[in-house]
């Protein structure tokens, strides 16, 4: 695994099992999201998609988390810097078109927190395993900026608009179990069986027909193909909040550990209606 080591510093690889290549986010704080990783998350599916030897990828964070998201030192660097927003933008829209357009099926096993730039990987999958109580939230609306990176192009999809809408508006977090019920993750299984049944799952699609699973994968995503154009939309609307005074709040307010407090600003010139 040295070839994905030396370029992917921020994320651990081993082979489990024949065909399966497993990605590990490895990082302190529950694997919270720093640039290196961010730009690793983002660079890493064409090469997987090369990769003869992967079959399947198997994707998990370390030890009881799948990430907490960004850190908040990225999310400052983003505010404050207009360079450093074009570049992290560019890495957020590589992600999930990597994710769409890699040939490979994805599996992801999600345990404890999944949120932002993480929480992108666990629900981009093709086949998403969630433990009970994983806790699952979108939290751009918290943070004061829209609900671009991946959330736009499937939740609708995954769960229907109705769900979709409320929890990426109010920033609810829903359980692993909450979240089979609506459709947004594949499986929920018990917390201690994540891994063992994410991990079979990835056994049996490296053993089945690989042509035959990349043509249905590539078929079926074609779906969020279609949906580029909504991804745009969100994506630019998401970067465009990050040059705005609500993220300032709402990284504050996390810091501070309160709520936020946008009333003062919401006299402000807001995105178009509807």
């Amino acid at each position: 695994m040295t070839e994905y080591a030396t370029e992917f510093p921020s994320l651990k690889f081993d082979r489990p099992d024949h065909g399966v290549l497993r990605v590990v986010l490895d990082a302190p704080n529950l694997n919270a999201v720093g640039p290196q990783m961010h730009r690793d998350l983002a660079d890493v599916w064409p090469v997987i998609d090369r990769d003869p030897t992967a079959q399947v990828v198997l994707v998990q964070g370390a030890g009881k988390a799948f990430s907490a998201g960004g850190t908040f030192d990225s999310i400052e660097q983003m505010a404050a810097q207009h360079t450093v927003r074009a570049r992290v933008m560019r890495e957020a829209r590589d992600m999930v078109y990597g994710m769409i357009n890699c040939s490979k099926p994805v599996v992801s096993a999600i345990t404890g927190p999944a949120v932002g730039a993480g929480l992108v990987i666990a629900m981009m999958a093709d086949i998403s395993v969630a433990g009970r109580t994983a806790r699952i939230v979108d939290g751009h609306t918290r943070l004061g900026v829209a609900a671009g990176d991946h959330a736009a192009i499937c939740w609708p999809l995954l769960c229907g608009m109705a769900k979709a809408k409320y929890y990426l508006l109010t920033c609810e977090p829903l359980t692993g179990e909450e979240a089979e019920r609506i459709g947004l993750v594949s499986k929920c299984v018990p917390d201690d069986e994540v891994e063992l049944v994410a991990g079979d799952i990835a056994r049996q699609l490296a053993s089945g027909s690989a042509h035959a699973i990349r043509g249905t994968k590539y078929a079926l995503n074609n779906w969020y193909r279609s949906a580029g154009p909504i991804f745009d939309a969100a994506l630019g609307l998401e970067f465009f909040g990050f040059g705005g005074p609500d993220v300032v709040e709402g990284l504050t307010s996390h810091r501070e550990k309160r709520k936020p407090n946008f009333a003062v600003l919401n006299d402000a010139p807001t995105p178009p209606s509807g």
